[in-house]
């Protein structure tokens, strides 16, 4: 039996259904770009599949071209599956494609319109933009090279210790040094009940945003008038906002509090609270800013660089290649940020994990603030814009035989990302994983120094060979189109066997004690060095 509400909601979503009906909604524009065709009212939402999506967008691209569109409810997603297309729009256009698609459900319930990935192009924006480039610019950043510089160590020492919990090691030493850079806490160990916590929001809200009602709530507004009772998963949404922005600012205040006690090492966070009365922003968005590095810096670069290691299995020629390039160069010295210049294939090695793996297979959509025309399309207001990273990393024209991990591709390329991201030549880009135009990330090098570092020492430290399946005997390959879904997707967990180099188990220990000197009996620093000096071969400007 109904209940008198009930029956008045179900009248009332019948009209606006009919209504939406007559308006077209779902349908595709003759002027719009091309794309799948549509159903009424849902327009292409059941054609998304739920996982692999990066496969079906990059068939969709080879059917209806460098441009095309969906329709998702009464929203429009245009997708750009070619570098030009990127260039031309997201960089040449950037005043007015810099802005970010409405999404209700991921920065309004889960982010309360704080989190800097999804803030729209607007006052606020512009001023956390600001303050990031100050905290984050490639000089400043030179202060945090120690933390890389201590966590690669700790990180071979962990491969030591227990080389098949390997991937768990990488997730500890991103983790470790993005916890460092942003509140100058190590993490030692994944159990840390900081990690824990952090990664734990980090999973629920990646979860939450993909779930069917956040889905509909984006491509019907007209639901989200709806009480939670009728959305328990929006509830859950903001149980979770609430318990992570407790977290970042408690992990604002506590720096704050360090700071003021004269206890505070180099990291964002202090920053932020130096230029909090310059500024006048609030504790709560200081809070975020800190969070949204955390969790970015950390998830992105951990789930390259465990692509690397699956690369590793699958074409065990690179790794001999690369070891004969750091003796060469290094000898029994371990490799450092001076050998940057002078280990091209390792380098190769770096920009080919970014492109092979690249984490964010899809970018996140920007989004057009007026009517704009493109290859004769219409690119109406207000459209979500995506730039296809899967799609463009894997063009055989571009990188031809794609899927091969080759690091010769770079051999003659010395740009970093920062540089390579603002070429005026696309087609000398090498990868997207960073973004495009003014939502450029701006820890790039931060990302190609914690990368160089973990490739380059633990192909001197060891030697990475296929796992032996113990009944059959043979080697086990990893499937390198497994990947997890998510936020960030990476190779879903494989086996390998890490396996020390001759004489390279006392010399990683050598380097470890070096060290343990440096930090306290809870395993954190007791006086942070100033710098590391290396050769000068990143510009500063």
């Amino acid at each position: 039996m109904h209940t008198p509400a009930l029956t008045i909601f179900s009248l009332s979503l019948g009209v606006i259904l009919f209504v939406l009906y007559w308006k077209g909604v779902g349908s595709r524009p003759r002027d719009y770009p091309p794309g799948p065709p549509t159903l009424p009212f849902i327009g292409n939402l059941h054609q998304i599949p739920k996982s692999r999506r990066h496969i079906q967008f990059q068939k969709w691209a080879q059917q209806y071209g460098p441009v095309y569109s969906l329709i998702l409810g009464t929203k429009v997603l245009i997708v750009l599956s070619t570098d030009q297309a990127v260039r031309d729009l997201l960089d040449k256009r950037s005043t007015i494609y810099s802005s970010r698609a409405e999404n209700y459900f991921a920065n309004e319930v889960l982010s309360g319109g704080l989190r800097l990935l999804l803030l729209e192009y607007n006052d606020t924006w512009k001023q956390v933009r600001k303050l990031a480039h100050r905290i984050m610019n490639i000089k400043v950043s030179r202060a945090y090279v120690p933390y890389q510089d201590l966590e690669s160590v700790a990180m071979l020492m962990r491969f030591l210790e227990e080389p098949n919990d390997f991937i768990s090691h990488i997730r500890c030493y991103t983790s470790s040094i993005t916890s460092q850079m942003t509140y100058s806490l190590r993490i030692t160990t994944l159990k840390d009940p900081f990690f824990q916590q952090a990664f734990k929001i980090f999973q629920q809200m990646s979860e939450l945003a993909d779930t069917l009602t956040a889905a509909l709530l984006e491509a019907f507004p007209f639901l989200r008038v709806l009480p939670d009772i009728l959305l328990p998963v929006r509830k859950d949404a903001k149980r979770a906002h609430e318990e992570e922005s407790r977290f970042f600012l408690g992990q604002y205040l506590s720096t704050k509090k360090r700071l003021r006690d004269g206890m505070a090492k180099p990291c964002f966070c202090s920053d932020l609270v130096r230029l909090q009365e310059e500024e006048g922003y609030s504790d709560r968005l200081a809070g975020y800013i800190t969070g949204s590095l955390l969790q970015a810096g950390s998830e992105t670069t951990s789930a390259i660089l465990v692509g690397f290691m699956q690369a590793m299995m699958i074409f065990p020629d690179v790794v001999k290649l690369a070891q004969q390039e750091i003796d060469r160069v290094c000898g029994e010295r371990m490799p450092d940020l001076n050998d940057v210049p002078d280990l091209p294939f390792v380098r190769g090695c770096m920009k080919e994990s970014l492109r092979w793996m690249p984490a964010t297979l899809l970018g996140v959509p920007h989004a057009v603030i007026c009517d704009d025309e493109y290859m004769g399309y219409k690119i109406p207001k207000g459209a979500g814009v995506m730039y296809n990273v899967w799609a463009i990393h894997n063009d055989p024209v571009r990188h031809p035989d794609p899927r091969r991990f080759d690091p010769a591709r770079w051999m003659d390329d010395v740009q970093n990302s920062a540089q390579s991201a603002t070429s005026a030549d696309v087609t000398k880009r090498d990868h997207f994983v960073f973004g495009a135009g003014r939502r450029l990330c701006q820890g790039m090098h931060i990302a190609d120094r914690t990368m160089f570092l973990a490739i380059a020492r633990a192909l001197w430290a060891f030697d990475l060979r296929r796992a032996i399946d113990k009944e059959t005997g043979e080697e086990v390959v990893p499937d390198m189109d497994d990947l997890t879904s998510g936020l960030f997707a990476e190779p879903t967990p494989f086996q390998a066997a890490i396996i020390p180099r001759a004489g390279k188990v006392a010399r990683v220990r050598e380097e470890w004690r070096k060290m343990q000197s440096l930090l306290d009996d809870d395993m954190q620093w007791k006086a942070v060095p100033q710098g590391l000096v290396w050769r000068d071969y990143e510009s500063v400007e």
